[in-house]
């Protein structure tokens, strides 16, 4: 793993300092470049992050019931073949924010042995 300096803006360093243990699933969000509907699921997921969570509470999180049946709409759109460009895409970035999401519990499940 690589370490990182960065020199932040005085008031984007009071909403990240407290969530600094968090600061690398938010930087892989921030830089997914998400550019469809997915954008707000992603925001959920920050907004989460910078609340400072116990890695328990990390555990148990799942995006809103709003980002899961979108998902699951998406999901079953494209088993039967009906899925348009655009949702593909969609599907693409939720699937990415659950990757992202997954290696952090994954990461924190290892930690905790």
């Amino acid at each position: 793993m690589v370490s990182v300096t960065v020199q932040l803006p005085d008031t984007l360093a009071e909403q990240f300092i407290p969530a600094q243990q968090w600061g690398a699933p938010l930087m892989e969000i921030g830089l997914a470049r998400l550019k469809t509907p997915t954008s707000i699921t992603a925001s959920e997921i920050i907004d989460f992050l910078l609340r400072n969570p116990t890695p328990q509470e990390v555990l148990a999180y799942h995006v809103s019931e709003r980002a899961q049946s979108r998902l699951q709409r998406l999901l079953a759109l494209n088993e039967a073949g009906l899925l348009g460009q655009s949702e593909k895409e969609e599907l693409d970035e939720l699937e990415t924010l659950e990757h992202i999401i997954i290696s952090l519990k994954a990461q924190i499940m290892r930690r905790q042995g």
